[in-house]
């Protein structure tokens, strides 16, 4: 073997054992850029509005990643994408991280990593507010057509009140409609194509804040365990670094202060 093709040859093993070696945190800062996913239809948490003759991304979700982005010294860039997506675009790299809401579930978590608990809230029922007596108790709900977003945990929660089995949850039920956006389904509601939707209480609260015909109703289906951040599996650093962002905000109730502002952007 030639010096010369040596040379070239330990020069590629060395480029690529570099490149090995450069963490998903250190790709990050070396782009200068944090890309998020996110699915832009649940209000506080994250929603389009109309500010200057332009559509922005807002939410408490969002003030968060940028905070994030902060910590890390690079700039924010938002991707929008429906809910049952985005697990799927993390996977495949398309986005960095995911800011959503999300719950880590058991089974999310066999395909994901996640951050720490951010925000916790708990679950509910949206109704017409002109049929709330036809609703006295949770049970009213066993037989209605009821609606919850694609992907999400209201899906299951929706088949419990029906009386599906926990091993059954992951099968269609013919009185339970998914959609991919909350804003298809609080419309379901309203032009009457459903009866209830499952509904994390935050996001039916700051709807029914905004269109005095839909209600949440009194009942608690479930506390969803928490809302974190999700990354592809295999970047610890990455991980930890979100989580010391976390922890400051957490610390110093800037959570809570976002939430009480994203509410208050609610069109």
């Amino acid at each position: 073997m030639q010096p010369r093709i040596v040379s070239s040859l330990v020069l590629a093993l060395a480029l690529v054992a570099g490149l090995q070696a450069q963490t998903k945190l250190d790709q990050i800062k070396k782009s200068g850029k944090l890309v998020i996913g996110t699915s832009a239809d649940f209000p506080p948490y994250e929603f389009h509005v109309q500010a200057g003759g332009k559509d922005q991304i807002v939410g408490f979700d969002v003030a968060i990643a940028a905070e994030i982005a902060k910590d890390l010294g690079v700039k924010l860039e938002i991707k929008d994408m429906r809910f049952d997506g985005l697990l799927a675009a993390l996977q495949a790299g398309t986005v960095d991280l995911v800011l959503a809401g999300m719950t880590p579930t058991e089974e999310r978590k066999k395909a994901v990593d996640f951050s720490d608990i951010y925000y916790v809230s708990k679950q509910g029922i949206m109704i017409r507010t002109a049929d709330a007596a036809k609703y006295p108790a949770k049970e009213s709900f066993k037989e209605v057509l009821m609606g919850a977003q694609k992907g999400a945990i209201q899906v299951g929660l929706a088949k419990t009140l029906k009386g599906v089995a926990k091993a059954d949850l992951e099968k269609p039920h013919a009185q339970v409609k998914e959609l991919g956006k909350v804003s298809d389904l609080v419309l379901e509601l309203k032009f009457k194509k459903i009866d209830a939707i499952a509904m994390e209480w935050a996001v039916g609260e700051a709807y029914a804040e905004k269109n005095p015909d839909i209600a949440m109703t009194p009942f608690v289906l479930d506390a969803d365990g928490g809302s974190a951040v999700a990354f592809k599996k295999g970047s610890p650093e990455f991980v930890a670094a979100v989580n010391r962002s976390l922890a400051r905000l957490v610390a110093a109730k800037a959570v809570d202060k976002f939430v009480a502002e994203a509410v208050d952007l609610v069109e």
